[in-house]
Formats: structure tokens, sequence, C-alpha cells
């Protein structure tokens, strides 16, 4: 601004500047025709009275000035000048100040002298005898002036343009000074010139409005922080050359396993598998498509779909799911779907050959009660098994409506000790009960299936002559039972399965067992907000502790 303000004002001082010299070569041109017109008649003057007084002999003499003389007859004819030959010189009767001067008395006329290739001032006035006498000067222009003075001119116009410059340069500073010290994003009510003042209203205003709208920006931006942050999904959006353009924390976690380091610039900086590869493609080229990505023990669903606008894809959006828990309970349930399956299977195909052998008559009288005990051993391990199922399908469901109650550890652990009093005869094995009154706030069902649970599989897998001892305790970290035997222990390899459904550390001592006891356990315990760990060293026996929260009453 400063400069096209300082090329403007040096633009009309120099046109002013020319003005003025024109103006000024105007009016001094004028006035040197006037002169010269008045001097050229004092002069006609003064040589017509010595004429009219001497003749023409007068023209011989040595007349003052240097101008021309001509003496024109009545006809036209010259008969006297000063500085041609006469008898050399066209007639003049047709010249304009000779015409006008043979009609008027006197005559003038401004024009280029063909003899003298000059322009020239003529004034003719007419003698008493009829004869008209011309007196001419050369008129020496303005211009020439002009040229003759150069120098000083030159200089003059140099002076001028410098001046100029300074003057347009300061002035330009000056008035661009106050509009630069603006501040416009609080104009104030005061403009520094009157002008300004519609503008800067308008700039108040439309900073108000860019401010609320600033504002509603800010507040729509924290409102969709807030809303994707707490997202346990992944979000993304990229545009067609797949920069990123928006995302949360849960898409950096689950795309490239970290929230820390940079921020992405592309979507394959976040991740390169080929899954998600082919699910950006194909949303930027216009189709929805869905890509199960997994790796070590993670597994994430990416959902692309493409973002159009006006009839163009401008875009995808990417949700990433994670779904590793779910793809393991589908896994856990095709397991123990199976699992099942094939648990049923194997008491029901004993009762089926029995009840076969038994029907065909093919066993003896004395036999039957064997083969009768058989059915019986195996429906009740079908009975078993199915209650365990029952059991563990409430739990996953969220428990059995029966109502929270103040439960004893100490007692429940006497009564399953007492059920299980025969069952440990039967394998020469001890159980021992240590402790005290200990008091959790729990559903006693789900309390004695823990408790019962642990000390059955302490006595199933224990040795002859063996030992199981339970201790209760109240501690100040909370209510703790340890169940302890010495039995064959738990290899270390597979001290993080026992807690699987159906599965079994040693198979050779399941005989009777369903392989759910200790997924009980873990259900049940689980549901009543306590922690269940293992100890234990193959060949030496197993320890299993369960905490009970301080607040749990």
């Amino acid at each position: 601004m400063t400069k096209r303000i300082f090329r403007s004002i040096l633009a009309v001082s120099l046109a002013v500047l020319l003005a003025s010299l024109l103006l000024i070569v105007g009016v001094l041109h004028g006035y040197f025709q006037d002169s010269v017109l008045a001097d050229l008649t004092i002069r006609t003057s003064y040589i017509a009275h010595g004429i009219e007084n001497e003749g023409i002999n007068y023209l011989n003499e040595d007349l003052p000035g240097g101008c021309r003389i001509t003496l024109v007859d009545t006809d036209g004819t010259v008969l006297y000048d000063n500085r041609e030959d006469p008898a050399q010189m066209e007639n003049h009767a047709d010249r304009e100040e000779i015409h006008e001067a043979a009609v008027l008395g006197q005559g003038h006329a401004v024009r280029r002298s063909d003899t003298l290739s000059e322009k020239t001032i003529y004034y003719a006035l007419r003698l008493s005898d009829g004869t008209i006498l011309r007196v001419s000067d050369t008129e020496y222009s303005v211009w020439r002036l002009v040229i003759q003075a150069m120098q000083p001119v030159a200089l003059v116009l140099v002076l001028a343009f410098v001046l100029a410059l300074v003057l347009a340069s300061r002035v330009s500073r000056q008035l661009v000074q106050p509009i630069n010290a603006l501040d416009l994003n609080q104009p104030g009510d005061q403009a520094p010139y009157e002008e300004l003042a519609p503008l800067l209203g308008k700039i108040r205003s439309q900073n108000r409005q860019i401010h609320k709208q600033m504002l509603d920006l800010q507040q729509r931006q924290e409102e969709f922080t807030t809303i994707t942050e707490n997202m346990s999904e992944g979000f993304l959006v990229i545009d067609q050359e797949t920069r990123v353009l928006s995302y949360n924390s849960a898409a950096l976690r689950l795309l490239r396993g970290s929230v820390d380091g940079p921020a992405p610039d592309t979507a394959f900086a976040l991740n390169r598998e080929a899954g998600f590869r082919r699910c950006v493609e194909d949303a930027l080229a216009g189709r929805r498509r869905e890509e199960l990505l997994e790796k070590d023990s993670s597994c994430r669903q990416v959902i692309a779909s493409p973002v159009e606008q006006d009839g163009a894809i401008a875009g995808a959006v990417l949700v990433i799911l994670d779904v590793t828990e779910k793809e393991q309970r589908e896994s856990l349930r095709r397991e123990f779907t199976a699992n099942v399956s094939h648990e049923l299977k194997t008491p029901l195909t004993s009762i089926l050959g029995t009840a076969e052998i038994l029907q065909n008559g093919l066993v003896k009288p004395e036999d039957v009660s064997h083969f009768a005990g058989n059915i019986h051993r195996e429906a009740g391990r079908l009975i078993g098994l199915v209650n365990n199922i029952i059991k563990l399908s409430r739990l996953d469901e969220g428990g059995p409506t029966t109502t929270w109650e103040t439960v004893d550890l100490y007692q429940t652990a006497k009564s399953a000790l007492d059920r299980l009093a025969a069952a440990a005869e039967q394998r020469q094995v001890t159980l021992e009960l240590q402790g005290g009154p200990a008091q959790v706030h729990g559903v006693p069902q789900i309390v004695d299936e823990i408790l019962y649970n642990l000390c059955d599989n302490a006595v199933v897998y224990n040795r002859p002559g063996g030992k199981v001892c339970v201790t209760v305790a109240d501690t100040d970290e909370g209510a703790r039972v340890t169940v302890e035997d010495t039995g064959i222990g738990i290899p270390q390899e597979v001290q993080s399965r026992v807690f699987e459904r159906f599965y079994r550390a040693d198979k050779s001592h399941s005989a009777g067992g369903t392989g759910l006891g200790l997924s009980i356990v873990k259900h049940g315990a689980a549901y009543l907000g306590a922690k269940v760990t293992l100890e234990s060293e193959e060949g030496k026996g197993s320890t299993f502790t369960l905490l009970f929260p301080k607040n749990s009453i």
C-alpha cells in the first residue's frame, strides 16, 4: 500500500509539474508574441514618419534595430526590402497583412516566412500616398528559449523530481503509519482517518462473528474429541491421498500398538498389513470392505467406507474394532461345544452299550448287578456333568438369583470336607482343617461350590497316603482360604490352562471327573469379586489360594 501511495503522489507531483510547465510556456508564448507586435508597431510608426518627411531615401539611412523593412506599392509590387532584392521578390498584394492594411490602414499577421524559413510577425501600415510600409521580426518561441536554457531547466527539473520523490516517500509513510498501527483484532472506536470508520466497523462486526464461530467450532471439536477419545473403537478419517485428517487414540493403539510417537501423516504409516491396505484401497475406490487383522494374540476388525462429496470420492472413514475377546469366546464356544459333545458321548455310549447287553440277555444273572452298577455310575457321571454345565451357564449369565448373605468360610470348608470324607478314605488321603472363623459377603451356594471343587480336586489328584490341608484365616488383606495337597502337582507349562473348561493336566487321574471343577472355581470367584492363585510343583503337590476383598462383608 505504501508503494501504491508513493507512486500515486509521485505521479500527481510530476503531472502538476509538467502541467505547470506547459501552462507557463503557453502564457509566455502569448506574452512574447504581443510584446513583439507592440514593438513592431512602434518601429513601424517611427519609420513611417521618416518616410512621410524624407521620402523613400529615408530607408537608406542606418535605421536602428535588426527588423526587416519592406515597402510595397499600391498594386503589391515590392519597392524596397532591406534584406532581399525587391526585383526578385513576388507580388505581395495577396499577403494578409498587406491586404488588411490597404483596407483598414493597418494590419498584422504571424506566419512562417517562405523567404526566411522562420516564424515571423508582420505589421503593415498604409502611408498617405497609398503605399504600405511593412515591418517584420522573427518570433523567438518560448520553447526555443527553454532549449537555449536547457542546462538550468534540466537542473530545475531534476531538483523538482528529487523533491517530489522525498515528499512522496515521506507523505506515503505518514499516511500509512496510522493504518499499519491498527490492531485488527481490536480496532477500537477511533479511526485514524474518517474514511476508515466504516471499514473498522465492518472489521469489528466480522471479528465478533468470527469469534462466535470459533467458539462454536471449538465446542464442537471438544465434543467430537470427547466422544472419539472415549470410544474403545478406533476411528480414522483419510483423504483421497491417504493423508490422515482425523483419528483417535484407540486407532493408534489398535493399528500401531502404541499411542506414543509422532502423529501419523498417512494411513499406511499406521499399519501396512495386507488386509488393512485392501480396506484403504477399496474404500478410496468407492467400495465398502471389511477385513479381519490377526497378529500375535490380538484380532482386529477393520470396516472401511468411502466418503463422497459432489459425486466424487473425497476420502474414507475407517472403524477399527478390537474383536480379540469375541474371537476368543467364539473359539472357546466351539471348543466347549466339542468338549461337551465328547464328554456327554462317553457316558452315554457306556450306558447304551451296557443296556444293550442286558437287553439281549447276554449277561449272566449273577453279573447283572455289576452291569447295573456300571449304568448307575455312568448315569451319575452324566448327571454331574450336566449339573456342572448348568452351574457354569448360570455364572456366565450373572450368577444365580439367590440373595447375598454373610457366609462363614470356616464352616463352609468344614461342610465340604465332611462330604468328601468317604472319598478321601477310599483314596487313603487325610483331610485337615486349620484356622478359624472368617466371614464374607456372598452367595452361600457359590461359596460352597468353590470350596467343594477345590477340596475335591485336591483329593482326586492326590496320591495314596497323601494329605489335604485347608486353612481359613481373616487377614488384613481380606478373608483367605488355602487348599494345599501333596498330590502329583501341575507342570509349569500348563498351569495357566488348568482353569479352562474340560482341561485336565493329568489324563490318567481323570476317571470320574468332568474337567469343569476349576473352571467353576474361577467363574464363581470372579462373580464374588475374589481372586484365585495357584502355586504348584510337579511331583510335590499344589496350593490353591482364594482371597476375598476386605470390604466383602
